[in-house]
């Protein structure tokens, strides 16, 4: 079975699907139909393969720009597989409790293209830090001397890049809560600065609404996801363990995607309750587990989202920001020396951004698109194929 997105070859895992034997790494189905159990089984593989490639990866490169985009890539393959898995099965799809299953995935696929609009207003946020930061890397960057005049200038956009940053933090924790300390800022004279810097962030085009809730729609997204019983397996074909598979494949992306990118709302309380007889369940469990910690961290509990660059912005920002508080003119070679190697380490995540946010943001597209596309197919199919 092969798909057309790119990464999607079989070649990638050096042999052929059909050629593996029949190991432990998936969930039995209880049913005598060989070739249908094979090509479940297959399936669940696949999705044991392509995620347990995104598991292996340090802590360096877990939630970059890079990571994410591999994450997109695993989701649109599984889809794709998924979906000729259904056509493959056209008979089943109209009758109980079939019907039921797919219409359950589909209505939470539709909650998932709410959170790609999200997202792709998060990397609006970050595009607004990227423009602040290549103005502080204009200032320090390929300048033989550093004189006070530079020093001012990265200053002035350090100064906006965390206003900036703080208040997509506000977003990030809760959108009501935002409307409200826009309101009360009003109030103070000595809040103005932070006042109009909230009034630019509030003035760009958001496409989900101002109650809209990354956190409730996850919630929503996840409810009911349950095991399928062995009478559903069976009236099924076993086409409810594929069901039950892409559904937590479709969970565990989107909730990725509000962890490590600035959205309204953000949450990560959503639990994936896997049995272990699904191998690629436990894969899953333990990239969760990973992100968790990796937000339990004490530098990244006020951080807008868990992205690697986010991070690095945060972190490189914030040293600059102490150490030019504290240079005194002219600069001596020492602090001069430090401040170089820290704005080399902002230009590298700059550039992560500036070459990896745009591709990033086509597949966020694409996956909207592409979940668009086959909810329209699989339920045309189904029509044709009850008739």
């Amino acid at each position: 079975m092969r798909t057309d997105y790119q990464g999607s070859s079989l070649a990638n895992f050096g042999r052929s699907i059909l050629s593996m034997k029949r190991d432990p790494v998936v969930h039995s189905v209880d049913h005598e139909t060989p070739n249908q159990d094979r090509e479940i089984e297959a399936f669940q593989r696949q999705v044991t393969q392509r995620f347990h490639d995104l598991s292996v990866v340090d802590s360096h490169e877990l939630l970059s720009v890079y990571w994410i985009s591999k994450l997109l890539d695993v989701f649109l393959c599984c889809q794709e597989e998924f979906k000729a898995i259904l056509f493959n099965n056209k008979s089943f799809l109209s009758k109980q409790p079939m019907d039921k299953l797919i219409s359950d995935y589909f209505e939470r696929s539709v909650k998932g293209l709410d959170v790609c609009n999200a997202i792709r207003d998060g990397m609006e946020q970050i595009r607004q830090s990227q423009k602040q930061l290549e103005i502080v890397l204009c200032a320090l960057n390929n300048q033989k001397t550093l004189g006070e005049a530079q020093i001012r200038r990265a200053k002035k956009g350090f100064i906006d890049l965390t206003n900036g940053m703080l208040d997509v933090n506000e977003s990030c924790t809760n959108s009501t809560n935002l409307a409200h300390r826009n309101r009360s800022f009003g109030r103070h004279q000595k809040d103005s600065q932070k006042d109009k810097s909230l009034k630019r962030f509030r003035s760009l085009s958001w496409s989900v609404s101002r109650s809209w809730s990354a956190s409730k729609q996850l919630q929503a997204i996840g409810n009911n996801i349950v095991v399928p019983k062995a009478n559903e397996n069976i009236a099924t074909n076993g086409l409810a363990v594929a069901v039950y598979t892409m559904s937590n494949v479709l969970l565990f992306v989107m909730w990725a995607l509000v962890a490590a990118i600035p959205c309204q709302d953000r949450g990560l309380q959503s639990h994936f309750n896997i049995p272990k007889t699904f191998v690629w369940g436990r894969v899953i469990h333990s990239l969760h587990d990973r992100i968790l910690e990796e937000a339990k961290k004490s530098e990244r509990k006020n951080s807008c989202g868990l992205l690697r660059e986010i991070h690095g912005i945060e972190k490189s920002a914030r040293f600059l920001n102490e150490l030019t508080d504290s240079i005194q003119f002219p600069i001596g070679e020492h602090m001069e020396e430090e401040i170089r190697k820290q704005v080399e380490e902002l230009r590298i995540v700059y550039g992560g951004l500036k070459n990896g946010l745009d591709p990033l943001e086509k597949q966020v597209r694409e996956v909207f698109h592409r979940i668009v596309k086959s909810r329209i197919a699989v339920f045309d199919s189904s029509a044709n194929g009850s008739e």
